[in-house]
């Protein structure tokens, strides 16, 4: 009988203790990051330009929903309209991208896993 039996890979009580917690916590991560993807994909996040005359839909994960035009801007021509819906789509993206960060750091915020 060696002195050292029983004390597994070298590590010791503290450590597979330290080990447990942190394997609940990446499971809570991960049981939180599929609820946030469901969320996210019933989301809609509305990009705007014009003053609301252009919008642009998309899910929580950026997925295209619609595009909103008022017929008051039809008259302006092709060229400012294709602004319009380009800047509407860059603030709809801008506002998404936004909405991912914050829900990210709620899931991860005060689990103090290393490495996030």
């Amino acid at each position: 009988m060696s002195k050292g039996q029983g004390q597994g890979f070298g590590f010791g009580l503290g450590k597979m203790k330290e080990l447990t917690e942190a394997l609940k916590k990446a499971q809570q991560v991960q049981e939180g990051a599929k609820r946030l993807q469901e969320e996210l994909e019933q989301m809609e996040i509305a990009g705007e330009a014009g003053g609301g005359l252009v919008k642009v839909i998309l899910s929580g994960n950026q997925e295209p929903r619609r595009v909103e035009i008022s017929p008051n801007v039809l008259g302006e021509g092709a060229e400012v309209l294709s602004d319009l819906v380009t800047a509407a789509m860059k603030d709809a993206y801008n506002r998404s991208t936004a909405t991912m960060r914050e829900k990210m750091e709620e899931l991860t915020g005060g689990l103090n896993l290393p490495g996030l």
